[in-house]
């Protein structure tokens, strides 16, 4: 399965390793301050370990792909279900009609199932939720990658309008007045309850949530066998150049591409919007015009619409348009449904599943 997309994937993955180490697991970003990386290019903050891992997509190696550890980050246990119960908590928003747990509903693969959301009295999200799973190995945050921080995101969101339009003087304001969250956050922070250590609690939580044990996990670790249809989809997910940019332990998070390398996806589409600029909105590169971070393929499954855009309904379909935009291929119904069954074993065990319906420590609001 040669030719010139076969070689064009394997200059991609080449050099987007060289510049990654992919399966980054909570690692701390040494870039130095004030850097960036624009284009396709991708900044590793994971282990040099995976230093051969370009060597490993082009060989066909498996070790492309990783498992996920089978032991979650270290976090504070008391800082996590503080976090959690934040998560939940609507004395967050403004007008105390939103919780982060409306956007990211654990139960559809910790987005929401809608193409952009609609919250009540707000303006439309101007772009499709991504999951909440599985941040702990990415390497940046938000679609177009503008924030390099897990805290940043959590800032930007608490203040904007389309989610909560709020600012923390005013949470803390409202979460100081219940008395049993004040004396939990004094037992988990130095400085009880303040801005720095609500927006460290839902940091932690959030890290919480990985997916590890996959089916996929437990065949890379050699504990299963895949069937003989998911076999030949990760053959041709390999083959046919996905693992280019979708690799390492997160299957993809780690590096940006430009989406449509291969043909106008804008074009094609009609109705181009501001936020189908991709990374240009952050840096004003002309070369970052619709060039988005890679994101992770662990729980695709459940995590539909698919894309920035939220256009594509079934996986089915965004199987179809990342052969036809990213690899100039278009892929026939056998290939696709043989990916998508290598792709349902990407389904992780999901974490917390009771935090959508979590009360408040302590207190009522």
């Amino acid at each position: 399965m040669g030719g010139p997309c076969r070689e064009r994937a394997l200059i991609i993955a080449a050099t987007a390793v060289l510049l990654a180490a992919a399966g980054c697991a909570g690692q701390t970003d040494s870039r130095p301050a004030g850097s960036d990386v624009a284009g396709s290019a991708a900044w590793s903050i994971g282990s040099s370990s995976e230093g051969s891992l370009a060597g490993s997509i082009a060989s066909g190696s498996e070790t492309a792909l990783l498992p996920l550890p089978q032991t979650p980050p270290a976090l504070d246990a008391r800082r996590v279900a503080l976090g959690r119960a934040l998560f939940a908590d609507r004395r967050l928003s403004q007008d105390g009609r939103v919780a982060c747990s409306d956007c990211h509903q654990l139960a559809f693969g910790g987005g929401n199932g809608q193409r952009k959301s609609q919250l009540p009295n707000r303006p439309p999200v101007v772009v499709n939720v991504p999951t909440i799973f599985n941040l702990s190995y990415t390497f940046r945050y938000a679609w177009n990658g503008r924030f390099e921080r897990l805290e940043d995101q959590i800032d930007f969101a608490l203040t904007v309008p389309s989610a909560m339009g709020n600012d923390w003087s005013h949470v803390v304001a409202s979460l100081t007045r219940d008395a049993g969250l004040r004396a939990a956050f004094r037992a988990a922070y130095p400085a009880g309850l303040d801005a720095a250590s609500a927006r460290d609690a839902l940091a932690v939580y959030v890290r919480s949530l990985v997916t590890p044990n996959a089916r996929f996990d437990r065949y890379l670790r050699g504990e299963l066998s895949l069937s003989a249809q998911e076999r030949r989809g990760y053959e041709r997910f390999r083959d046919y150049g996905c693992v280019s940019c979708h690799q390492g332990a997160n299957i993809g998070g780690n590096m940006f591409e430009r989406f449509g390398v291969m043909r106008d996806y804008f074009a094609d589409r009609g109705g181009l919007e501001p936020a189908d600029m991709g990374r240009y909105a952050a840096t004003k590169q002309d070369r970052d015009r619709h060039v988005f971070r890679v994101p992770s393929l662990r729980n695709v499954a459940l995590t539909a619409p698919y894309f920035h855009d939220g256009s594509t309904a079934t996986l089915g379909e965004a199987i179809a348009k990342m052969g036809r935009y990213q690899l100039g291929r278009e892929l026939s119904g056998e290939d696709i449904a043989e990916i998508a069954a290598f792709l349902h074993t990407l389904t992780g065990e999901l974490p917390g599943r009771e935090a959508a319906v979590a009360g408040h420590i302590g207190g009522s609001p």
